[in-house]
């Protein structure tokens, strides 16, 4: 309190009494008389009062940096806090870091070198593993491309599929309208033989003999004093004149790689029944129909009866022979890649599927037959059944994925896996391989075009792995040469195993 009489300071009064006090007088020994220097921490002050208030400052920054941090920490740490006015106020919690990517294998071992082999022109080509379906190597390995006799394995897997691997094609004799007249009906088999005794290119095949036997037989018992004098030929499964696609080379039938797709012929009209390679005929159906009019004229002791074409009408049955079962077929096929039974097959089953049997239902009946069998087929382009068409579009990543398939053998696709040529050992394959370590050792289909040599199938690697692939070697003037490297690229494949790089 203020004494009677005193009034109280304003603060500029304050300050101003403040301003006017001395300054702070220097320390006197009191028995000298002399001025004392400061001494200790007070002398430091005294003589570095700049660098003191600085030290001074920098730690009253460190004392509220640390509790800030530990407040921070705090914060984060819990989802809500008080603040200065009392509120609760919610803090967000800091965003967890998510799981490590998973780890995943670094492969090595490149075939590239062997990949870029000039011979093999364009290359496209997909490996993966066959157990577990992981991609190991793609070259251009989706793109849709042109896949030479390989394309015969999706022929075999349709015809087991919609035929079963029991299923035999027939071919009967029926009454005929007029007397003397019988009806040769061709059912698709171009296995029927004219050789009465060994064996044609088509081990087992049915005979056209014993088809005569049995129609002179049952023909004499029902008309025995009417001799035949004429056969009647109904090749109508499918429209006989579509026999031949404007995108297979015409040197194909000349040479004997192909004959014309019908419904009746013989050793799949070669001119020599016991070569694989033979040429073939501008007509079919009629050198089938000779032949038989020959064999009833040697089992009937009458004169060869005349031949013509048309339709039966009668259900009259006189006579019939049956095929090899199709598993065996499709042996006969894959192993020596014949394009006669891939096309006959693939008209058949187009025809049991419910579609008229046309070289164009084929392109539907395959895919469709397949659908279910393995990858997906939405994007693959089929145009004919043997794939000497260079129209056919299937890409390697699919090929691949369907060998894989065939090698689990599920859905009677073991009978394709069997039918595969192993390395220098069977099949096209048999001259192949013969001094790799691959040999015996890979399981795949060849194929070659004018434009481009394939190979597709199965590789038990070095390491144990099971890897499936596709290559196609594609390019104008492509040659022989291209077979090496490819073998050679697989040889690679063989010796990477898992450790195939996608390089």
């Amino acid at each position: 309190m203020t004494e009677p009489g005193d009034q109280p300071l304003t603060r500029r009064a304050a300050r101003e009494a403040s301003a006017a006090k001395p300054a702070r007088q220097p320390t006197i020994d009191p028995q000298t008389g002399e001025t004392v220097a400061p001494t200790g921490l007070a002398a430091l002050i005294t003589k570095h009062p700049r660098v003191w208030i600085g030290a001074t400052a920098a730690v009253a920054f460190l004392v509220l940096a640390t509790t800030s941090v530990v407040l921070g920490i705090r914060a984060g740490s819990t989802p809500t806090a008080t603040s200065v006015t009392g509120e609760v106020v919610e803090i967000p919690e800091r965003a967890v870091p998510g799981a490590p990517f998973a780890a995943t294998d670094l492969r090595t071992c490149s075939v590239q070198a062997l990949s870029s082999d000039p011979a093999l022109k364009t290359l496209r080509g997909s490996v993966i593993d066959a157990s577990s379906g992981e991609s190991l190597l793609s070259i251009d390995g989706d793109k849709p491309s042109r896949t030479a006799s390989v394309l015969k394995v999706l022929t075999a897997a349709a015809a087991l599929d919609k035929l079963g691997p029991d299923y035999r094609l027939t071919t009967s004799v029926f009454e005929g309208s007029a007397p003397g007249t019988i009806v040769l009906v061709g059912g698709g088999d171009a296995t029927l033989s004219r050789i009465d005794s060994g064996e044609s290119v088509y081990k087992g095949a049915a005979k056209v003999s014993t088809l005569a036997n049995q129609v002179v037989a049952a023909y004499a018992v029902a008309h025995p004093d009417t001799p035949i004098t004429n056969i009647v030929v109904d090749a109508t499964l499918w429209k006989p004149s579509d026999n031949w696609l404007d995108s297979w080379p015409t040197s194909d039938l000349t040479t004997g790689y192909l004959s014309k797709v019908t419904a009746l012929q013989v050793d799949g009209d070669r001119k020599d029944p016991t070569q694989a390679v033979s040429p073939r005929s501008a007509d079919p159906i009629g050198r089938a129909g000779r032949a038989f009019a020959e064999a009833i004229a040697t089992a009937s002791g009458q004169p060869v009866a005349a031949v013509t074409t048309g339709k039966v009408t009668s259900t009259t049955r006189l006579g019939e022979v049956t095929s090899q079962p199709v598993s065996t077929l499709v042996n006969q096929m894959l192993l020596t890649s014949d394009g006669t039974l891939a096309e006959t097959l693939a008209r058949v089953v187009a025809v049991t599927m419910g579609l008229d049997g046309s070289s164009a239902s084929v392109g539907q009946a395959i895919p469709s037959a397949i659908a279910g069998l393995g990858p997906d087929t939405s994007g693959i382009t089929v145009a004919d059944g043997s794939g000497l068409s260079k129209k056919n579009a299937v890409s390697p990543a699919f090929m691949a994925s369907f060998m894989a398939q065939v090698r689990d053998g599920q859905d009677q696709l073991n009978y394709v896996y069997n039918s595969l040529s192993v390395a220098g050992e069977t099949g096209g394959l048999t001259q192949r391989f013969l001094t790799s370590e691959a040999k015996g050792k890979v399981v795949a289909k060849t194929g070659h075009i004018g434009t481009a040599y394939t190979l597709a199938g199965v590789v038990e690697a070095k390491d144990g792995t099971a890897l499936a692939f596709a290559f196609y070697a594609i390019g104008e003037g492509i040659g022989p040469t291209a077979v090496p490297a490819l073998d050679a690229l697989v040889e690679g494949v063989y010796e990477c195993g898992a450790n195939l790089a996608n390089a």
